[in-house]
């Protein structure tokens, strides 16, 4: 008897703790990483952000999760990106912030080493965009030549600032390939050129005077004024290597402010801006 009524009590402590930590508290995860004072309370109708995740890969989601709940974008677009890794950024975005994104993926590689899972069925890899508002039209494509690693873009419908846009995410190939790089926007610009409106985010690994940037820039405006390639020296950066190589560009839509912000999560800053809803 002694044996059962210790094991009712233990029971309902459990039950009683579990009534204390509510939904908010997913089984296994951390609790929510308090905001700083000035994050925001909701998710921002026409702020975009664009954020490559990785390097250290291995930092804690929920931690990634809570960098992004401090500016709650109404859309992310994420390189880099391990599905596993995003889903759970997800979950904790909803679980412990309150908030509920839709997501879509352009994988490009399946890596076991990068992103776990088994062996015959290893982890997908590379972008993905987190969307406030429900998406549509999803396009993936890989560039016919990533350079060191397959890379692409992905394209998706979805809702900014109150309207419906055509939202593009991609990563180009790494920092001493500018060849490849400049085939790379060729194929991107192609697919802008075919809309009116479009933001564009990612990781181009090349500074604002390359020359292999001069295909979209002819066709959309990047949304730092100080980072013109006539001027391109005032640039804030965006890594940590003091480099900027991550975009949000627009094309027939206005910006209405540009921050970068700092992070220890990624090598990467994340980088958003607000747009005009009126466009």
């Amino acid at each position: 008897m002694l044996g059962r009524s210790a094991g009712l009590l233990a029971g309902a402590v459990v039950v009683a703790c579990m009534m204390l930590l509510g939904p908010s508290a997913p089984s296994g995860a951390p609790f929510a990483r308090p905001l700083p004072v000035d994050a925001v309370k909701d998710v921002v109708p026409n702020r975009v952000m664009t954020w490559n995740i990785c390097n250290p890969c291995e930092t804690g989601n929920v931690d990634r999760a809570a960098e992004i709940a401090t500016y709650a974008p109404q859309v992310i677009g994420m390189q880099e990106a391990c599905v596993r890794d995003v889903e759970r950024i997800r979950d904790y975005l909803e679980r412990l912030y309150g908030l509920v994104y839709h997501v879509e993926y352009g994988t490009v590689l399946r890596n076991w080493g990068r992103c776990g899972g088994v062996p015959w069925s290893p982890g997908g890899y590379g972008q993905a965009i987190l969307s406030a508002a429900p998406m549509t039209d999803r396009v993936n494509v890989e560039y016919p030549d990533g350079g060191s690693e397959d890379r692409g873009y992905m394209v998706v419908t979805t809702m900014v600032g109150g309207r419906s846009v055509r939202v593009f995410n991609t990563h180009l190939a790494e920092r001493r390939q500018e060849a490849v790089r400049a085939e790379q926007t060729g194929v991107l610009a192609a697919a802008i050129a075919r809309h009116d409106r479009a933001i564009v985010l990612g990781d181009f690994n090349a500074v604002p005077d390359a020359p292999e940037l001069a295909r979209i820039r002819a066709l959309a405006e990047d949304t730092d004024p100080r980072c013109r390639p006539s001027h391109a020296g005032a640039c804030e950066p965006t890594t940590d290597w003091h480099s900027k190589f991550d975009y949000v560009f627009l094309r027939g839509i206005t910006p209405l402010g540009h921050r970068v912000e700092p992070t220890p999560y990624s090598d990467h800053h994340m980088l958003h801006t607000d747009v005009d809803p009126a466009w």
